[in-house]
């Protein structure tokens, strides 16, 4: 069969007469070695054959297998494909260190990282000098709405800016997404003002003491409104928290009725706010990230408070009525916008936190910026702490960083 599909020429014809090659250094052949595959290709005995019986044999003209004809090589007319060549075939790229990739990816995840310690030490930094600035002006001017007022005030002109320029996009809302961010608005408004009103009344340590016990109306209004029971590691949590408070309550030097119960309703209100967002605002502000919808809430906050604040205290922030109080107008004024653009600024960075890290390390970064705070403020104002004081308070931000760790505990399903 080989010997009749291949037509071989003797090379006395003359009709094919060895070609002699100028040598040209611009042009040089490209010589390719068939020995170590004449195998592979189906070469056999200076005739080409297919390598596969379904394939048709192709027709080759072979020259003579003479030593001086060895300079030519076969020929075949049509370019023959080997179906089983895909499977010799060897892609060789130039070789990359592995190191190049990995330390593109290491530089990536320390980038991110200290991006993200970057926002934890400006959350914390932001909000030990609001409680600080906060705390001087509540001292002397002791009218708390007016002071929530004038922080909401100035976030409303900053978000106002960052949507004039751009540094920020302008969402567009509608009628149905306003009147379901409308409660978390009112509760959102609440929790601050108790905050303030408890910070004028007792210290800003015991404040956020009382503060800690936040877990607890978290489960309690979540086991109520949701129906998510706490697991058994949950509970247990809440134990050392509620104790370290009472506590710390029973040994406080500032202690008074009035900031203990504002603080416990900042608490009440600010647990309120998470349990609404879960509850009312499902698939209602798919298009609002967490910057977007604290923006417009602080908008509402103004809106809602303002005219409170008028009826309730009436004008007392103008410079001829602090003056006629022996205080400082431009001091108080100073201290009060400070005190506004770090209130804005913290929750902002937060709110970046937030998008970044996930709930559970969130709220221990929370717990954390709780016990920088206390330790900050009895720093600055050199409040006197007892030993007990000092454990309770311990105590209790114990219990919320046990709370922290624990909530990712998922309870096992029950098997039928």
């Amino acid at each position: 069969m080989q010997s009749a599909a291949a037509f071989t020429v003797s090379q006395s014809l003359p009709l094919l007469k060895p070609r002699k090659f100028a040598p040209n250094p611009r042009f040089e052949p490209i010589v390719c070695s068939l020995s170590s595959r004449r195998h592979d290709l189906g070469v056999l005995s200076g005739n080409v054959v297919s390598s596969s019986p379904s394939l048709p044999l192709r027709r080759s003209w072979t020259l003579s297998s003479s030593p001086s004809s060895s300079m030519f090589r076969p020929w075949t007319a049509v370019p023959f494909i080997d179906p089983e060549a895909k499977n010799r075939f060897e892609v060789r790229a130039t070789a990359v260190p592995e190191s190049a990739g990995g330390e593109e990816e290491k530089s990536s995840n320390l980038s991110k990282t200290l991006q993200l310690g970057l926002l934890f030490g400006l959350w914390y930094l932001f909000n030990i000098y609001f409680n600080i600035y906060n705390k001087q002006v509540l001292k002397v001017c002791h009218y708390p709405v007016t002071v929530t007022v004038v922080q909401f005030a100035v976030g409303t002109v900053l978000v106002a800016f960052m949507w004039t320029f751009n540094l920020y996009k302008r969402p567009k809302i509608s009628g149905a997404q306003l009147a379901a961010i409308v409660p978390l608005a009112v509760v959102h408004t609440l929790g601050n003002l108790f905050t303030n009103m408890s910070l004028g009344k007792v210290a800003v340590s015991f404040t956020h003491t009382i503060k800690a016990m936040e877990p607890f109306f978290s489960v309690i209004l979540s086991a109520m409104f949701l129906g998510e029971m706490p697991t058994v590691w949950v509970v247990g949590s809440l134990l050392p928290i509620v104790g370290g408070v009472a506590l710390a309550s029973v040994t406080e030097a500032s202690f008074n009725w009035a900031g203990f119960w504002s603080a416990m309703a900042s608490n009440l209100t600010n647990q309120s706010r998470n349990v609404l967002s879960k509850k009312v605002m499902v698939k209602k502000e798919e298009s609002l990230d967490n910057i977007t919808l604290f923006s417009i809430i602080t908008i509402m906050s103004f809106i809602l408070l303002a005219p409170a604040a008028f009826f309730m205290e009436g004008v007392r922030f103008t410079p001829a009525y602090l003056q006629s109080a022996g205080l400082n107008a431009k001091e108080v004024y100073t201290r009060s916008l400070l005190a506004a653009l770090c209130f804005h600024a913290y929750q902002q960075v937060s709110y970046m936190i937030l998008q970044r890290v996930s709930p559970v390390t969130h709220s221990v970064g929370n717990c954390v910026k709780r016990v920088v705070v206390i330790v900050s403020t009895v720093i600055f104002f050199k409040t006197a702490v007892t030993p007990i004081n000092a454990l309770g308070t311990g105590i209790a931000l114990a219990g919320v960083f046990i709370y922290s760790r624990v909530k990712r505990i998922k309870p096992k399903a029950k098997t039928a």
